[in-house]
């Protein structure tokens, strides 16, 4: 049985993630939280395996919640999946860094919700596909271009004196290797 905990400041959001994740087999609601403070206390009393966290809370948010819930020993066996209406990147980057195992945008399919929270449970990393294309772009960007062929100078075989088989590569003494 998956074991979550809802955190989101509005009432209504957490009676609808409550009754969609409470009809599915394996799958248990254990606790609300209506901030991060809150949320944090229940994570250490509940021991939940998925805490579904909202982003923006009064008083303490959902990345600093996060952030305190990574940071404690006892509750390393619990995953955090950040939920927003906001798909900025300065919060996908912050919830990763705060110790997330996913993000989340509340517009996000039931099904696919449901899955996220499988796939979290089970140890998986998850971002909503919008977030996800916009990731890989920016790692596209930043990522060196790869070497040119023959970067290795000369590659040669042959067998060795005494038997077996032998590989020596010659490699540029410029440093482009």
């Amino acid at each position: 049985m998956i074991r979550v905990l809802l955190a989101d400041d509005q009432a209504l959001v957490r009676a609808g993630f409550a009754a969609l994740l409470d009809a599915q087999d394996g799958i248990e609601v254990v606790g609300q939280a209506a901030d991060g403070a809150d949320a944090v206390r229940l994570v250490r009393e509940l021991t939940p395996d998925v805490v579904l966290m909202d982003i923006r809370m009064p008083g303490t948010d959902g990345l600093a919640a996060t952030r305190q819930i990574a940071a404690d020993e006892r509750l390393a066996g619990v995953r955090v999946v950040i939920l927003t209406t906001f798909e900025l990147d300065e919060y996908v980057f912050e919830a990763i860094r705060s110790g997330a195992a996913g993000f989340l945008v509340k517009d996000t399919d039931p099904d696919e919700f449901v899955q996220a929270v499988r796939v979290v449970a089970d140890g998986g990393a998850l971002l909503s596909p919008g977030v996800t294309r916009r990731l890989i772009g920016e790692f596209a960007s930043r990522a060196k271009p790869p070497q040119p062929a023959g970067v290795l100078g000369e590659l040669n075989a042959g067998p060795r004196p005494g038997g077996g088989f032998r590989v020596t590569a010659t490699l540029p003494l410029d440093g482009s290797a």
